[in-house]
């Protein structure tokens, strides 16, 4: 892990924690490191924020580090660890009741990110913190699958706009947030672009199948899911938050799949993908602050396309990791409007964020009135700044086939 850095040592342990194998030269530096923790609360409070308190007392109590946290911290740690437990066996319960419906329909269900990581890396021990459940369904099913759970008393977080009905596939890569009792899930029917959806399918059809409680779901391949959550990370990165929980995952992914992942057809999707500087930026943190090892002709592709940047954004982040101002919304708009298929669907886009439904305003903004909802209309209307604006020199977001956006 770099030291030359500007990390404080309880950044360090943090990050030094944020994996699930150790070695005798690991184990050794992160117990020197926690030996000269002076500042256990701000420990646990960015653990806490990062996403990542179950993992690291799973991970100080097997490295036998608990003995230098203080006793309060500890607990606080711990009860993380046993909410997660109980919070991932209510997930696991109430996402095999939806593969049951889905499944009925011959509706092919993929687990994404925290509960098909739990389920496939982590161990199934509540070490992976989670707030609902995200799923791939293929864009063919996908309204159905959503009015199966809606039928089912799964209620749908409201649709911005009416606007948005004829386009309702191409606005966003999954449809509006299923609530019932408490559980959330997503259904996802795109992950890397609206426009070229050939990874997607990759993703969905190369997936393989696991049993739930007597229920079929399925899990990506390693290769795949890797490089899904790598543009995952880089746009929660774009919209200027960020976690040591997603980075872990890229980690613990790797520790138990290298040779699935590093191989010659990652750099080539990412190519196709327009991903290259992204794939390697993310590779170069985790061999420089992970200290994990890649071939010499994995090294050469990080050398050739990731730059410092990488390194500053990273620190920024592992010290702030959420909450933070989008430094440059315009970039963020203009990407995410690239991203829909045709003038036409891009005009509803506009039309729609512009002259959203009153109940999306009133959730939007927390007012308890229509008229008080009305009042921030004009806030909307300030959006249409953001399609004439000329990002700053280096800052725009880059898109899918390596152009500027």
């Amino acid at each position: 892990m770099k030291t030359e850095v500007n990390l404080r040592n309880e950044e360090l342990l943090l990050c030094g924690l944020c994996r699930l194998t150790f070695d005798a030269e690991n184990g050794s530096g992160l117990r020197s490191l926690a030996e000269k923790i002076s500042d256990w609360s701000y420990f646990y409070e960015l653990a806490g924020r990062h996403g990542i308190a179950a993992l690291v007392y799973n991970n100080l109590a097997s490295l036998d580090l608990l003995q230098f946290v203080p006793f309060n911290i500890k607990e606080i740690l711990r009860n993380s660890l046993l909410n997660n437990i109980a919070r991932n066996a209510g997930f696991t319960e109430k996402i095999s009741e939806v593969l049951g419906l889905l499944e009925k329909e011959n509706i092919r269900v993929v687990l994404l990110k925290g509960l098909a990581l739990e389920l496939s890396v982590y161990g199934n021990c509540g070490l992976r913190q989670m707030t609902d459940v995200d799923v791939l369904v293929s864009r063919d099913n996908a309204l159905q699958a959503r009015k199966i759970l809606m039928e089912n008393g799964f209620r749908s977080h409201p649709l911005k706009s009416v606007l948005y009905k004829p386009i309702f596939l191409d606005a966003g890569k999954h449809l509006p947030t299923l609530t019932r009792h408490g559980f959330s899930v997503e259904i996802h029917h795109e992950l890397f672009s609206l426009k070229n959806s050939v990874l997607t399918k990759m993703l969905y059809d190369g997936s393989t199948e696991i049993e739930i409680k007597g229920n079929r779901a399925y899990i990506p391949s390693p290769g795949m899911f890797f490089l899904y959550l790598v543009k995952h990370l880089w746009l929660h990165e774009m919209n200027n938050e960020s976690q040591l929980r997603l980075y872990t995952d890229l980690a613990v992914l790797l520790d138990k799949y290298m040779d699935l992942i590093i191989e010659p057809a990652l750099v080539d999707l990412a190519g196709k993908a327009g991903m290259n500087e992204i794939l390697s930026s993310y590779l170069r943190l985790l061999r420089d602050f992970w200290g994990i090892s890649f071939p010499k002709w994995m090294n050469d592709f990080i050398d050739k396309w990731s730059g410092n940047s990488s390194i500053d954004r990273f620190v920024f982040f592992l010290k702030s990791p959420k909450d933070n101002p989008q430094p440059d919304r315009a970039k963020v708009y203009r990407y995410h409007l690239g991203e829909i298929p045709g003038f036409h669907r891009k005009l509803l886009f506009v039309a729609g964020d512009l002259f959203p439904t009153p109940e999306f305003m009133k959730n939007r903004y927390g007012c308890k009135s229509m008229l008080k909802a009305f009042i921030y209309y004009p806030l909307r209307w300030g959006k249409l700044w953001y399609l004439f604006k000329r990002g700053h020199k280096g800052t725009e977001a880059q898109g899918h086939n390596g152009s500027r956006i």
